[in-house]
């Protein structure tokens, strides 16, 4: 059986850009549940989600948040499951605070970071996650990226024949 995706973001702002996760997360058939959580203003519930995420069938956890961006290390303190971190562009520093506040976990509770707004690459890597434990799902990405070299090469042969006409 494969384990749930739990995504999570710590205010409905952050919704656009985790949306995509969501989609990729459904793309590779991979269960998952979204849920508006908050570090600061809802911390007991988030820590309580976080403790029994593993026996509600969660196998990863990505946290969505910006500005000074605890969510994903406040969840991370709550669980061993790896918990990946989405810093979200915003606020006065364009997002470089939550990266850093993502980023910089201390020793023993480790956040997994991706880019900027990287929401669809939090999905991708929590499908590598559980493609560990998943020969199915591991051969699901394994086409994919067969996929993506395809559609690579076409855009290249493209390329090749309008230079060619030039």
């Amino acid at each position: 059986m494969i384990r749930k995706v739990a995504v999570i973001m710590g205010s409905d702002s952050d919704w656009p850009v985790v949306k995509g996760a969501c989609s990729q997360l459904k793309a590779l058939g991979i269960p998952f549940e979204a849920h508006i959580l908050s570090a600061h203003r809802t911390p007991a519930e988030a820590a309580a989600f976080a403790r029994q995420a593993r026996e509600a069938g969660f196998g990863v956890i990505l946290c969505a948040a910006g500005m000074a961006a605890h969510l994903a290390g406040a969840f991370a303190a709550n669980t061993t499951l790896p918990v990946i971190g989405i810093p979200m562009k915003g606020g006065a520093m364009d997002g470089l605070d939550a990266l850093l506040a993502t980023v910089q976990m201390p020793s023993g509770i480790p956040v997994a970071t991706v880019a900027l707004n990287g929401a669809k690459n939090a999905a991708w890597l929590a499908a590598q996650i559980l493609a560990l434990s998943d020969e199915g799902l591991a051969a699901r990405l394994e086409e994919e990226r067969a996929k993506m070299g395809r559609e690579i090469a076409a855009k290249e042969e493209k390329l090749q024949q309008e230079l060619a006409a030039l």
